[in-house]
């Protein structure tokens, strides 16, 4: 039988394909002058017997590296095509053990064949083979795999081992991703490198190193060439992205983890994007093929990330950002009003219009219910509002993160009170506010010293009288905000008007400069007018909020 009859009757027969490949695998094993290689010659007479010669190696054209590839693709697709919510889905999945050892033996069958150089090989075959080793270890929890990798070695011959993952009694799960990354990165280029940087940010984020994680994403810049990989890859590297930003945020680092998912989050696309799903508008203009496409992608069920704590994560997030910034820009007409997360803010103002509010009976009511009451001052209230939030239970470490919640609140609840009363005091102790809000006095001293220095609070801090003294600058009055909100807009549309007339007179520079000399709507005259506009602006103001960084977190983005 030639390789490719065995193989239409392996793929065919899916339910004996995994022991057909390990009896391949060990007669390969047994029988090392017979290979099986891509690009050897095909034995063309039917009715004759290939013929060995001791001391040489036949050679058999075939490929084992795409049969375990075409195999691990029909796991997938079966595992698609079946009920998560079913025994047959567990029992389908506890298939994929199986399909794991024959990779890992195939892959210690392609490292034979790279010390053999009489058959020339490329790096092309141990790339494939072990690109698909990391796709099924990626995504696993260190213990999940640890035992997956005790359970495949006890399977594989002891006589057999790898060079590049030798076998070892201490399984080291996060050793082992980074040796295949390393070997890919070394041995690859393209597509295969950029995958395997990818899986090995999603691991450092699930197993908690933010830092690294973080670096190597900025170091990789693929956020900048994403664009151009194939739809898997961008599939993979949003999933990446939203483990970051969860992985942040079990951190405590609100700001980063709120500017990692809101490229996710806030296009109400996380079905699509992350491939768990196929969001079906009511006026979609998607062909069959196209929709046909968008299923075949879809990953199976134990690969999901949860989408309502992926969901109830961005909201609190964006509750904590947006609730301060919301007090700021109330209490000063002159700041410059800004959005961090658009989707929450329609939330809040949906809520906010409803006449009859009942107990919050879902993730998202808990949260804007918080919001509410966070805005409104009462912490505490907040802090039980996000507590009760069943989906907690479903993060490690849940009391934790709840801790970490709380003293978040605390912290934004008191930048809330201070945007909200400032101009209502004179004088504040810090021991009054640390009485409200249950924090350290040197706490509540770092938190106002932080807006006075980011310019969020026209203040002083006496270090000595333990107070916080607050600077009445000159307020604005109703006519004097819309008229600096006049000449803001005036200016951009000068600005705009300039830029127009550039484009429009490129190639006359004749014209262009007698326009200038007339003083027309692109002369100087036009440039005298728009600095007086910003001379205008100029003048003194009270603390703007531009520098607005999240309260105690920094600046850096992923």
């Amino acid at each position: 039988m030639s390789f490719d009859e065995w193989h239409k009757r392996m793929t065919d027969s899916p339910n004996s394909a995994e022991q057909e490949l390990t009896r391949l695998l060990a007669v390969l094993e047994a029988n090392p002058d017979m290979v099986i290689v891509e690009g050897a010659e095909e034995w063309e007479d039917d009715d004759k017997q290939p013929t060995f010669e001791a001391g040489t190696t036949f050679q058999i054209p075939g490929s084992v590296v795409s049969f375990v590839e075409r195999l691990d693709d029909e796991l997938t697709r079966s595992l698609q095509h079946i009920d998560p919510h079913t025994a047959e889905y567990i029992e389908r999945l506890s298939d994929e053990g199986l399909l794991y050892t024959s990779v890992v033996r195939s892959q210690l069958y392609v490292e034979r064949l790279q010390t053999n150089k009489a058959l020339k090989p490329t790096p092309d075959g141990a790339n494939r083979i072990i690109m698909r080793r990391l796709e099924h270890v990626y995504f696993k929890p260190a213990q999940v795999v640890s035992i997956l990798e005790e359970k495949t070695w006890e399977a594989i011959p002891s006589n057999l081992n790898s060079t590049i993952t030798p076998r070892g009694q201490d399984i080291d799960t996060a050793s082992l991703v980074k040796t295949l990354c390393n070997f890919l990165f070394q041995q690859s280029e393209g597509i295969i490198r950029a995958r395997a940087m990818l899986c090995q940010i999603y691991f450092l984020a699930l197993h908690d190193q933010y830092y690294r994680a973080r670096d190597m994403m900025l170091m990789s810049h693929l956020q900048e060439t994403i664009g151009s990989f194939d739809v898997n890859t961008q599939i993979l590297f949003n999933r990446t992205l939203v483990q970051v930003g969860l992985c942040a945020f079990r951190a405590g680092l609100v700001y980063e983890a709120q500017n990692s998912l809101q490229e996710i989050c806030g296009s109400g696309r996380q079905k699509e994007l992350l491939a768990q799903g196929v969001q079906m508008t009511r006026y979609s203009q998607v062909s069959p093929e196209q929709e046909r496409l968008e299923r075949q992608r879809q990953l199976p069920f134990h690969m999901h990330i949860n989408l309502e704590l992926l969901e109830c994560v961005y909201l609190t997030c964006s509750m904590l950002l947006e609730i301060p910034l919301l007090a700021q820009t109330g209490s000063s007409p002159d700041v410059k009003k800004r959005v961090i997360s658009k989707t929450y803010r329609r939330m809040l103002e949906y809520h906010e219009r409803q006449i009859l509010t009942g107990p919050p009976e879902n993730t998202r009511d808990h949260v804007m219910q918080a919001s509410k009451a966070l805005a409104a001052g009462e912490w505490r209230k907040a802090a039980d509002y996000i507590s009760a939030i069943k989906i907690w239970d479903l993060m490690k470490e849940p009391a934790k993160i709840k801790a970490m919640l709380e003293a978040q609140i605390q912290e934004e609840g008191l930048r809330t009170y201070l945007f909200t009363y400032a101009p209502f005091y004179d004088t504040l102790s810090l021991a009054t506010l640390a009485d409200m809000f249950a924090l350290e006095e040197r706490k509540v001293g770092a938190v106002v010293s932080r807006m006075i220095s980011h310019e969020e609070l026209a203040a002083a801090l006496d270090q000595v009288g333990k107070v916080v003294v607050f600077r009445k600058g000159v307020e604005l009055s109703r006519l004097q905000s819309l008229a600096l909100t006049l000449s803001d807009k005036a200016s951009g549309l000068i600005e705009t008007n300039e830029r127009t007339l550039e484009q429009r007179t490129q190639g006359t520079p004749n014209a262009f400069e007698r326009d200038r000399g007339q003083g027309g709507r692109g002369g100087r005259g036009g440039g005298r007018g728009r600095g007086g506009g910003r001379g205008g602006q100029g003048g003194p103001r009270r603390g703007g909020g531009n520098n607005f960084t999240g309260g105690a977190l920094g600046m850096i983005k992923v």
